[in-house]
């Protein structure tokens, strides 16, 4: 691995370590049964190169802002190293949105560069919000022959001649701008710098290791933080290998494991969840005498591994359960919220340890990250190495709100000093969740402090970002908000939207309203939908400029019985 302590910038380690690695293999990329490529270093660097100097002839220069919009593939690294090289700044987006939604993170961004795909930029050319972003050049792969590509360029044939000089950047500089939130409301970009990754690099890979010969299986999207950390700059940066699958459908996902020998993989816990349901049904499904075998086995390694985990004794003993991870898989990473205990014990059982942790965007990647010495799936680990945590203002029980001081976190929110303001006091990072240190210095996480939830998916909803397809609703007032934020729960699971709604005088809530309410959540992704509907017979609290008071309208609504307060949609 490279020393990252020595370097200014992302571009100038990834530059490093393509020489250093040069015969190594870099990436693989499957589509379905068929391999479609595998570039080392020295290709990965062929193909990237000329893309940076085509980049500086069309006038990108240190500090100007490109956008990448693309499945999990080859292009996304290969585009975004460029653009790290050209000393540009990269917004990666969620493919997954809308693309009016792209549209509007895309002007808030300022990116005057769009890197996408053939199938993204059809929807994307055809909304009405592309007339107002500032978007100059847009690269897109992968398009047929006679495509229209309705003034994009092809990015297979955008190359420069030259080879193109390297633009050096400061650790200070922002490196990208990651939008944590902001679709239909307040758009919240967080800048982080390049000392930010580089220091979580540093600590994440001193406790779960990457190397020539370790291969890593990205299904997280790219731009999401985890996968972005771990699944291009900690692997690119120490020689590994990254694997990419250009379908996720479960039979090719299990195949990958054996097929490439995979170290590792990043899930999120919806995921983790439905794989674990998977199994136990297969262990179910065992013939009484080798369903007894089988548990003794587990009860067996869970007494050898009770200290820390020993894969070659684990994979001895539950052989086939591993050969079906590929025989070489050393840690499934967990990430982006919450996960129940009993699924990593689940998990750890079967001599397959879990790297959960806790993090924000705002915070780089990790906050903790279990160390697996010893495992513990109580708690979300120790605070990684650089990070100062804090427990603010905390009860008789040690439970307060979790503060961050670190390398990591944040030079703040794009265009927004009042709630960088708000978020980053004396140089703490607030993060709005509740939790505690036990005895052991382990984090555990309690609840939530601000009006916000966080799918199984590892999706950050802030209801205010709602509220905008509620808009023209035939009541007096109405208001989005979390239901645990509302009934304070110490509990990181069983979240859910609720809207609140004042009506009309002498109105009802009516199925013609119910039906209303169903019909605009429908136009809504399935995890940004309100599951109930609380009434409030009284005007809603406002400030001054008539913006509803949030915290006084939850108080006065905590004093309603949540268990029928809420009506069901």
């Amino acid at each position: 691995m490279l020393d990252l302590n020595k370097y200014q910038s992302l571009g100038a380690a990834l530059k490093d370590a393509l020489d250093r690695f040069a015969d190594k293999v870099c990436l693989i990329e499957a589509d379905r049964e068929r391999e479609k490529e595998r570039l080392t270093y020295r290709d990965f660097k062929e193909r990237a190169h000329p893309l940076a100097s085509a980049l500086r002839d069309a006038g990108f220069s240190a500090g100007d802002r490109a956008s990448i919009i693309m499945t999990n593939q080859s292009k996304w690294l290969i585009s975004a190293y460029a653009v790290l090289y050209a000393g540009g700044v990269l917004v990666p987006l969620d493919y997954k949105l809308t693309p009016e939604e792209q549209w509007q993170l895309l002007k808030h961004s300022g990116a005057t560069v769009l890197i996408t795909e053939h199938a993204i930029w059809r929807q994307l050319s055809a909304a009405t919000g592309r007339a107002s972003a500032t978007v100059q050049n847009v690269f897109v792969s992968e398009a047929p022959p006679n495509a229209e590509l309705a003034g994009a360029k092809r990015w297979e044939e955008f190359r420069g001649a030259a080879e193109p000089a390297f633009v050096p950047r400061t650790r200070k500089d922002v490196a990208c701008i990651v939008y944590s939130s902001g679709t239909g409301g307040r758009a919240k970009g967080c800048m982080m710098t390049h000392e930010n990754y580089l220091e979580q690099c540093v600590a994440l890979t001193s406790i779960y290791p990457f190397w020539p010969g370790v291969r890593y299986l990205s299904i997280l999207p790219t731009n999401h933080a985890i996968d972005f950390m771990v699944g291009f700059i900690g692997p690119l940066t120490c020689g590994a290998a990254v694997v990419h699958l250009r379908t996720l459908r479960p039979e090719y996902v299990r195949e990958a494991f054996p097929k490439y020998d995979i170290t590792y993989v990043s899930l999120v816990p919806l995921v983790l969840k439905n794989l674990q349901k998977g199994l136990q049904t297969r262990f179910d499904a065992l013939a009484t005498g080798k369903r007894k075998i089988f548990n003794s086995l587990v009860a067996v390694n869970k007494v050898l591994t009770k200290d820390r985990p020993r894969l070659g004794i684990s994979r001895l003993l539950l052989k086939q359960v591993h050969e079906a991870f590929g025989g070489e898989l050393r840690a499934i990473i967990v990430g982006g919220a919450f996960t129940e205990p009993q699924t990593l014990q689940f998990f750890y059982d079967l001599g397959i340890p879990v790297a959960n942790g806790y993090g924000l965007t705002e915070a780089g990647t990790a906050i903790t990250v279990n160390d697996l010495k010893p495992f513990r799936a109580d708690t979300v680990g120790k605070p990684l190495r650089g990070m100062e945590v804090r427990i603010l203002n905390a009860d008789r029980d040690g439970v307060g709100e979790i503060a961050v001081r670190s390398k990591t976190v944040m030079a703040g929110y794009l265009n927004d000093p009042e709630l960088t303001a708000e978020t980053i006091v004396d140089g703490w990072l607030m993060t709005g969740d509740l939790g505690n240190f036990d005895e052991h210095g382990h984090l555990q996480l309690r609840g939530r402090k601000k009006n916000m939830i966080v799918t199984e998916e590892g999706k950050n909803i802030y209801p205010e970002d709602i509220e905008s397809v509620f808009e023209g609703l035939p009541v007096k007032e109405f208001c989005v908000f979390a239901a645990n934020y509302i009934w304070a729960k110490r509990s990181m699971t069983g979240e859910q939207l609720v809207l609140a709604l004042h009506l009309e005088p002498s109105q009802q809530f009516s199925d013609e309203l119910r039906r209303e309410i169903n019909a605009r959540n429908q136009r809504l992704l399935n995890y940004k939908r309100v599951q109930g509907v609380v009434l409030l017979d009284e005007d809603f609290p406002r400030t001054a400029s008539l913006k509803i008071k949030r915290n006084l309208l939850a108080e006065r609504l905590a004093k309603l019985d949540r268990a029928s307060a809420i009506l069901p949609l």
